[in-house]
């Protein structure tokens, strides 16, 4: 058995991940649920966005499945993972329908507990100062995770993203650390490239990369990007990985404009709860979800709104359990 710590959100996270749990009680695996309260709506029950029994929960448990936060990302999933010390933050950016680019299918590796996305702030008379904190312990613990991962996933080239024209300290540590790294991995190529070129190059010749590891910040404007090369934030999920824990996500927000309205396109959660079912050893179940929901997104007749069809969110997820 699985103990799975359930945290809804706010919004379509809801939505999203009672279709996502719908799949998963379709498969020959035992899961015990427990569902926590953290987002926008909790705040304004409790007073707390995260309160600490569900950080205890979330810790005491085999996996967390979380759907989405609104005004209070920062002060929920940013520090979720913080408090459970999921050092990477991986987002998959696959091609799940047909597109004028090809097979696009490549993973970025997001180093998750450092940079300016970790919101060390203060204000100053003239304004604001953010710090931007780089450590070359963090750097070659994410460029060997990143190794590691093109190791055994058959992938052949991973690139470093930096800035170290510019920040020639702090990104210039994160590509010293990454080539050190690379040393220690003869049979893969590593390059690198500018955060901007790359943002370019993602445009211009996305099945140029494999594996993609940068910094916290980097990490998620280039997912993004990504997202938008593959049909949108409801097509990227993401898994964040440490020691100990395993959180994971659909990229998406809360999405307030479309909440209640049963139209939220589930994919991105559904491809989250297949990396956790990746995580917790049981990829031959995570394929085959994965299988299906490629197959449901390409007939098109019983999805979503923004995929082309007329199916709910609970519609398409029910659709997709039972053809498991």
């Amino acid at each position: 058995m699985y103990n799975i710590a359930v945290i809804p959100g706010d919004g379509i996270g809801q939505e999203v991940v009672k279709a996502a749990v719908t799949i998963l009680d379709k498969l020959p695996i035992d899961f015990n649920y427990t569902y926590a309260k953290a987002g926008d709506e909790c705040k304004e029950e409790t007073g707390v966005p995260l309160p600490d029994e569900t950080i205890e929960l979330a810790k005491n448990s085999d996996a967390v499945l979380f759907g989405a936060a609104g005004e209070t990302a920062a002060d929920v999933i940013v520090r979720l993972r913080r408090e459970l010390n999921t050092f990477v933050n991986l987002r998959p950016v696959k091609s799940l329908q047909p597109d004028k680019y090809g097979n696009i299918d490549f993973m970025i590796v997001r180093e998750n507990t450092e940079d300016l996305y970790i919101g060390d702030e203060e204000k100053t008379p003239e304004g604001a100062i953010a710090r931007k904190k780089i450590t070359k312990f963090a750097s070659e613990r994410i460029a060997k995770y990143a190794f590691k991962y093109a190791e055994d996933t058959g992938r052949k080239k991973v690139t470093a993203v930096h800035k170290a024209n510019v920040l020639k300290l702090s990104d210039g540590l994160f590509k010293k650390s990454f080539y050190k790294i690379a040393e220690q991995y003869p049979n893969i190529e590593s390059n690198d490239f500018y955060v901007d070129a790359t943002a370019m190059y993602l445009i211009t010749n996305p099945l140029d990369f494999e594996v993609i590891v940068t910094t916290n910040l980097y990490g998620d404007i280039l997912s993004d990007e990504g997202a938008g090369l593959v049909g949108g934030l409801g097509m990227i999920p993401s898994a964040n990985i440490g020691d100990d824990n395993g959180l994971f996500e659909p990229v998406h927000g809360s999405a307030p404009d479309i909440a209640g309205q049963g139209i939220a396109n589930p994919a991105a959660t559904i491809l989250s709860a297949c990396m956790m079912l990746d995580y917790l050893g049981e990829s031959q179940y995570a394929r085959k979800v994965e299988e299906i929901l490629i197959e449901v997104i390409q007939e098109g007749s019983h999805v979503t709104p923004d995929l082309g069809g007329n199916s709910s969110t609970q519609e398409m997820a029910e659709y997709i359990a039972n053809k498991l």
